[in-house]
């Protein structure tokens, strides 16, 4: 589940790049449609789940101060389940018409903004 509209321009076009990989390997993307989404979640077999900040990134884990805590309480992550299962009910999936039908500058630019993920 990935924000539909961006809050930086260049970030949203690298995650366009990386979702239309994982689509084309047949993956599947929701793009959350009821405002901006930005929560980090996990939800492993109800066992354990996450809710955080955290980007797998050098930015989040040398420079920002950002935190994910890890949960392994059922009720917590009941909690977590339900609240999933709200957000995907404000979300469309990206169908791979759709990775197949986006213009060549927009693939430019998406692929483009993919190889500055690092420094993102």
């Amino acid at each position: 589940m990935l924000p539909n509209e961006p809050d930086h321009k260049l970030v949203w076009a690298a995650s366009i790049a990386h979702a239309d990989a994982m689509i084309q390997h047949g993956i599947t993307i929701q793009r959350y449609t009821d405002g901006f989404l930005h929560q980090k979640v996990l939800l492993m077999d109800d066992q354990i789940a996450t809710v955080g900040s955290v980007n797998f990134d050098n930015r989040s884990f040398a420079i920002n101060f950002e935190i994910t805590m890890w949960l392994t309480d059922p009720k917590a992550i009941s909690d977590v389940e339900a609240m999933l299962v709200e957000d995907f009910k404000n979300c469309r999936e990206v169908t791979m018409e759709e990775v197949t039908k986006r213009s060549w500058p927009m693939r430019f630019l998406t692929q483009a903004a993919r190889l500055l993920s690092p420094v993102l």
